[in-house]
C-alpha cells in the first residue's frame, strides 16, 4: 500500500510540473513573432505533446498493472507444475558466459524442465563447457544439441523441433535468470487467448557510465513500458533474453524466421497478427551483460534498429488493417512511430532549438525543453526504481540521460534508418562477451 501510495504521488507531482512547463512555454510561444520561429515551435509543441501523452497513458496503465496485481496475493505453492516447460539456450561462442547461464537454468524453482543448450556451430569451448552439465532425472533434465551454423532463429527452431514441453521458454546465452522466474510465468498459460509472456531485463554488468545508463534505460525505457502494454495484452517485442511461449501458438505461426536481424520482434508481430495476446511478468528477471563501450553500444543499437524496420516492412499489410485487427494495427504504428519518427523528429528538435537560441537569443525554448523531458526521465527513473528496487544511484544518470545518452542512440536509429532504406547489406557484428554476468 505504501509504495502504491508513493508511486501515485510521483505520478500527481509528475503531471502538475509538466502542466506549470506546457504552460509557460504556451505563454512564450505567443510572443514569438518570426514566422520560421513560429513553425518550428509550433511542431516541437505538437511532438513534444504527443510524446507527454505517451508517456502518461503508459505510466498509467503500468500503475493499474501494479495496483491489479498487488491486490492478488500469489501463492506460489498454488502454482500448477503439470505444464512441462522447454528452456532453450542458442548459443554461439559463448563460453565466457554459458557456465553462469546454465546455472541460473539448473537452479529454477519450477520442478518439471527440460534444458536444451543449442551449439550453433561455435568455435570456442561453448560445446564442451555446456556438455559438462548434462543430467538427466525424473522431473529436469539437460541436454546440449550442436548444428552447423545458421543464426539464431534457425537454432532456436531446431530446439524447440527436439523439444517435449508444451512450453517453450527462450533464453539467451548471456543472460542469467531469477530462481523464480519460470514458476511466476507459466501461469499466464492459464488463458487460452495468451500466446507469449515477456520477462524483465536488468543490466548485470554496472560498471561504468556507458552500462549505468543502459540499466537506467531498461527499467525505464523497457520495462515499464511493457508494463504498461501488458495492461492491454500488447506487449510488442519479447525479449531475446527472456521470454516464454505457448508451443502451439509458435507452429500455428510458422516458428522463428530467419529474415530479419530482430527476430524476437517478427516473431512477436506474427503472433499478434494471429489475434494472440502478449503479457508481461515483471517479477520474471533475467540478468544480461550489456554492452560496456560506446561502439559496441552503438553496433547493437544499429542493428536492433534495421531488425525492428525489417520486421514492419515485413508485415507493413498491417499498417492498414484496423478493421480486421486493430491490435496489430496500433503496435505496428507504435513501433513506426518509436523507430522512425521519433529519433528523427527528436534529434530535428535539438537542433532547432540550438540554432533558435543562438540566433535569436530566445534561449528560454532550451530551458522548457530540457525541464520537460528531465522531468519525464527523472519521475520515471523514481517510479520504476520504487518498482524494480533497482539501484537507487540511478536516478542522478536521469538527469544527463536525455543530454547524450539519448542523443547517441537516436543519431545510431537515424543512420540505421537509412542505411535499411538504401538496403545497404549488414554484417550481424557479434558483441564480444565479457563474462561479467
Amino acid at each position: 500500500m505504501v509504495k502504491n501510495f508513493l508511486i501515485i504521488l510521483i505520478s500527481l507531482i509528475l503531471i502538475l510540473l509538466l502542466g506549470t512547463v506546457l504552460y509557460y512555454f504556451y505563454i512564450d510561444f505567443f510572443k514569438i513573432t518570426n514566422i520560421f520561429a513560429k513553425v518550428g515551435s509550433s511542431l516541437i509543441l505538437s511532438f513534444t505533446t504527443i510524446i507527454i501523452i505517451r508517456y502518461m497513458l503508459l505510466l498509467f496503465f503500468s500503475i493499474l498493472k501494479i495496483i491489479l496485481k498487488s491486490s492478488k496475493n500469489i501463492d506460489y505453492r498454488s502454482i500448477s507444475t503439470d505444464e512441462k516447460v522447454t528452456i532453450i539456450v542458442p548459443a554461439f561462442n559463448e563460453e565466457k558466459v554459458i557456465v553462469t547461464s546454465i546455472k541460473s537454468l539448473i537452479n529454477q524453482t519450477y520442478p518439471n524442465i527440460e534444458i536444451l543448450i543449442v551449439d550453433d556451430g561455435s568455435t570456442d569451448k561453448t560445446f564442451l563447457k555446456a556438455k559438462e552439465f548434462e543430467f538427466e532425472n525424473e522431473n529436469k533434465s539437460l541436454k546440449v544439441l550442436t548444428k552447423p551454423n545458421g543464426g539464431k532463429a534457425k537454432a532456436i527452431n531446431y530446439g524447440i523441433l527436439h523439444s517435449t514441453g508444451s512450453l517453450i521458454m527462450v533464453v539467451d546465452a548471456d543472460s542469467k535468470l531469477d530462481k523464480n522466474a519460470v514458476l511466476l510465468m507459466t501461469r499466464f498459460f492459464e488463458d487460452e487467448d495468451i500466446a507469449a509472456v515477456a520477462g524483465s531485463v536488468y543490466v548485470s554488468n554496472q560498471t561504468n557510465i556507458w552500462t549505468k545508463l543502459q540499466a537506467l534505460e531498461y527499467i525505464e525505457g523497457l520495462n515499464m513500458v511493457r508494463n504498461g502494454q501488458a495492461f492491454l495484452k500488447l506487449v510488442n517485442i519479447i525479449p531475446g533474453p527472456i521470454g516464454m511461449f505457448r508451443k502451439k501458438a509458435l507452429f500455428d505461426v510458422g516458428l522463428y524466421d530467419n529474415d530479419t536481424y530482430a527476430e524476437d520482434c517478427d516473431l512477436t508481430l506474427k503472433l499478434i497478427s494471429k489475434g494472440y495476446k502478449i503479457d508481461f511478468e515483471p517479477d520474471a528477471i533475467a540478468y544480461t551483460e550489456a554492452p560496456e563501450n560506446l561502439l559496441d553500444l552503438i553496433k547493437q543499437r544499429y542493428r536492433w534498429t534495421r531488425g525492428i524496420l525489417q520486421a514492419i516492412n515485413k508485415h507493413k499489410s498491417l499498417l492498414w488493417n484496423f478493421k480486421i485487427n486493430p491490435s496489430a494495427t496500433f503496435t505496428m504504428w507504435y513501433m513506426l512511430f518509436e523507430s522512425v519518427f521519433w529519433p528523427f523528429m527528436d534529434i530535428w528538435t535539438n537542433l532547432f532549438i540550438i540554432y533558435f537560441a543562438f540566433f535569436s537569443g530566445y534561449s528560454i525554448l532550451m530551458f522548457y525543453w530540457w525541464s520537460m523531458f528531465t522531468i519525464l526521465d527523472v519521475t520515471g527513473a523514481i517510479y520504476c526504481i520504487l518498482v524494480t528496487g533497482e539501484k537507487i544511484s540511478l536516478i542522478l544518470y536521469a538527469i544527463y540521460y536525455r543530454l547524450f545518452f539519448i542523443q547517441i542512440i537516436n543519431i545510431a536509429k537515424i543512420l540505421s534508418t537509412f542505411e535499411e532504406w538504401f538496403n545497404i547489406e549488414m554484417s550481424w557484428e557479434k558483441l564480444e562477451r565479457k563474462g561479467n554476468l
